[in-house]
């Protein structure tokens, strides 16, 4: 800790709880919105009701201003809109829904609450739609075996655990309800199906952005039906239904708006929706007229269609009227496109390619009973099965190409493996002789027989062990990897006991008790919403990352030298700078390890095109932070703010002093001290550094 900055005891915050998870606060001036008051004794702010990524007003009296959580960027973002995007608003309305119908009946219960256990609420809704679901593709007893299998698989508890208040909390069970409504649909072509698949369509999008997979999902699905000669009169009314009703009530919602008729990703849906005119017009023209006249007819009105909605389309795309797709839609379909043009995006971890490893780790058994069931569907047909086929083949690609996207996996992988658990199953239970011996028949005495039922038998209990395992996998890697708050770290100690690392909380709390309330302060933006929240102080970049040219400019100041990132940190007003560093404790997450990240996005736009990557590896092209690191890289602001003093700190036995844990090496610039900045606290496990910027005399000549 800089010497002479006050340590504060890191105390609960008001109205929560010690352990109280970070998600429960990301809305917090929503709660406030619904019941009237304020987050307890001194709390006066909170988030808007849009959530951290727009603004901190007061919630109760008291002299206090507004004050923008962010502040204003100093450039237009990626998609070219001057405001944050308006996110969806289906997971608010679902909590006060749910708490003004409790208090109805008088069952009073606190709106933090709500939230708290709002995603494990719909987890169990989830595991009901999952069960209808796999009844409609197999049977009441595949779909209780995947029931089972989602109720507990990683890959879902990961966003469903208490305490994760996000969208993703309700979306899943949004959309496998939408599944399962177009299924009947299908199956019966009952306009009252297709109604409902377009309202839970709805929900769906009003809970999460991710509804694009899902309008273009089943677009695909009725273009597979066509292709295979398996379109009928059921699917052209469930389909139109869900799409005329479905995108009617899509605009309705704000931050959709005209999308679904102006933008890219809604264009299959579109162009599906044609194609269903066009055959059913054509099946009209067959019927009155003879295979003769039809041929020709067919031939030359599919030519001129499709002459004209070419040019259509080509003249709307280069005029501007249809906007293209999105740099995350692009990486989707080409997993190097956000690395090489937009690096905001490959930046997030979520974002990234999905490792083998993490398959097993997220669904363990499910990685290869998948298959089992994806065979059966092959083996069995039907319009149903074609959707849950395409569902997983699809999902399992995207899933490989950003790890985010597992989320979506879970669910199919769970229906898949019920489906096949069920037909290994049923298969050899029926070769099981429960039949008494003296009542045996002659063919049931049959030398065969005897193998035959010590097989089934063996089949039998290794499917059951498997189940077993997996559950205890899953309840492993819920507990071990799901269940605590990321902003409370904790570790082994050599003697297996738990150490925990508050350092988080020990600086928010240090950053709203000891600086301006004005203050503005920079970090990266992983911490945005964080500091917004907790630290209750403006934040230059946040989680929300809507403002490309924001980030790169913060990024340009990271990896710039101290005299170039001053004029940048004066250009943003900053008063303060926050840091994370893992090279006393071993935490590999810091801002060490995403430095490169932050070279590569401030190098993105035209402010920074002097900073290149190759200029912070060695030589040999190694990213190094020792006697060998590249000149460039150890005196760049972000390596100073990291390893300030640290050359002075032995951190483990026969090692020197400034041995870094993560990196494993001894740092190569020790020796020296900062020009514009000055340390104002440094928490209890170094993971947290602030800074604090250095002023200009009455002359601008130097700091002071």
């Amino acid at each position: 800790m800089a010497e002479g900055a006050p340590r504060r005891p890191v105390e609960p915050y008001p109205g929560t709880s010690t352990t109280a998870p970070p998600g429960s606060w990301r809305r917090r001036g929503f709660i406030n919105s619904i019941t009237g008051s304020t987050t307890g004794p001194g709390t006066l702010w909170g988030a808007s009701s849009a959530g951290p990524s727009t603004q901190v007003r007061p919630t109760s009296g008291g002299s206090r201003r507004d004050r923008p959580a962010r502040a204003p960027g100093p450039g237009p973002a990626v998609s070219g809109i001057s405001h944050p995007p308006r996110p969806p608003a289906g997971l608010m309305i679902t909590s006060a829904a749910i708490y003004h119908v409790l208090h109805f009946f008088h069952i009073t219960i606190d709106i933090r609450n709500v939230c708290v256990f709002l995603a494990p609420l719909f987890s169990s809704f989830t595991t009901v739609v999952t069960y209808h679901l796999t009844k409609e593709l197999k049977d009441a007893g595949a779909g209780l075996l995947a029931a089972a299998m989602i109720a507990v698989v990683p890959g879902y508890i990961s966003r469903s655990v208490a305490g994760s208040y996000d969208n993703e909390g309700i979306a899943i069970f949004c959309m496998l309800l939408t599944y399962y409504m177009w299924i009947k649909a299908v199956k019966t072509g009952s306009i009252y199906w297709a109604a409902m698949c377009a309202l839970a369509y709805f929900y769906m999008v009003s809970s999460w952005g991710g509804y694009v997979f899902l309008i273009n999902l089943i677009p695909l699905h009725v273009l597979v039906l066509m292709l295979t000669g398996r379109f009928s009169h059921r699917i052209y009314v469930a389909y139109c239904t869900v799409y005329c009703l479905g995108t009617i009530l899509s605009m309705q919602i704000s931050f959709v708006g005209f999308q679904p008729v102006l933008s890219s990703e809604h264009m299959a849906a579109f162009g599906v929706f044609g194609l269903c005119q066009i055959h059913a017009f054509v099946d009209y023209l067959r019927s009155k007229l003879s295979p003769q006249q039809f041929e020709t007819l067919f031939r030359s009105v599919i030519s001129l269609v499709g002459f004209v909605l070419l040019t259509v389309g080509t003249v709307l795309m280069l005029t501007g009227k249809i906007s293209p797709w999105t740099g995350r839609f692009y990486s989707l379909l080409d997993p190097s496109y956000a690395k090489n043009n937009i690096p905001i995006i490959a930046s997030v971890s979520e974002h990234q390619p999905t490792t083998w490893s993490s398959y097993y780790f997220d669904l363990q058994l499910l990685v290869f009973m998948f298959p089992v069931g994806l065979y059966y569907c092959f083996r069995n047909l039907s319009d149903a099965r074609i959707f849950i086929i395409m569902y997983g083949v699809t999902s399992m690609y995207f899933s490989a190409v950003m790890v985010r996207l597992m989320l979506v996996l879970a669910p199919v992988m769970c229906i898949l493996s019920g489906i096949g658990v069920s037909q290994v199953l049923s298969t050899y239970m029926k070769n099981l002789d429960i039949s008494r011996p003296d009542k045996k028949s002659k063919k049931q005495q049959d030398s065969t027989y005897p193998i035959k039922n010590e097989v089934a038998s063996g089949m039998i209990l290794v499917m059951a062990f498997f189940l077993i395992t997996y559950t205890f996998h899953s309840t492993w890697v819920t507990s071990e990897a799901y269940s605590s708050p990321s902003i409370v770290l904790s570790a082994r100690g050599g003697d297996g006991s738990r150490i925990i690392f508050d350092d988080f909380r020990e600086a928010y709390y240090w950053l709203r008790h000891n600086t301006p309330e004005d203050a503005k302060v920079m970090s990266w933006w992983d911490y945005g919403y964080q500091i917004t929240a907790m630290a209750n102080r403006t934040i230059l970049v946040d989680n929300n990352t809507w403002n490309n040219t924001h980030i790169s400019r913060v990024g340009q100041a990271m990896a710039s030298t101290e005299e170039k990132a001053y004029e940048i940190m004066r250009e943003l007003d900053v008063s303060y700078v926050l840091v994370i560093f893992g090279g006393l404790t071993g935490y590999s997450s810091d801002d060490i390890n995403k430095f490169l990240w932050m070279v590569r996005i401030g190098g993105s736009t035209d402010t920074g095109k002097h900073i290149k990557e190759h200029d912070y590896y060695t030589a040999t092209g190694e990213f190094r932070v020792d006697r060998e690191g590249s000149p460039v890289l150890l005196n760049c602001l972000m390596y100073k703010m990291c390893y300030y003093r640290f050359g002075q700190v032995y951190t483990e036995a026969k090692r020197p002093p400034g041995y870094d844990r993560v990196r494993n090496a001894e740092i190569g610039n020790k020796d020296f001290e900062l020009d514009v900045l000055e340390e104002a606290y440094t928490t209890e496990h170094w993971l947290v550094r602030i800074y604090k910027v250095k002023d200009l005399d009455n002359r601008g000549l130097s700091r002071t």
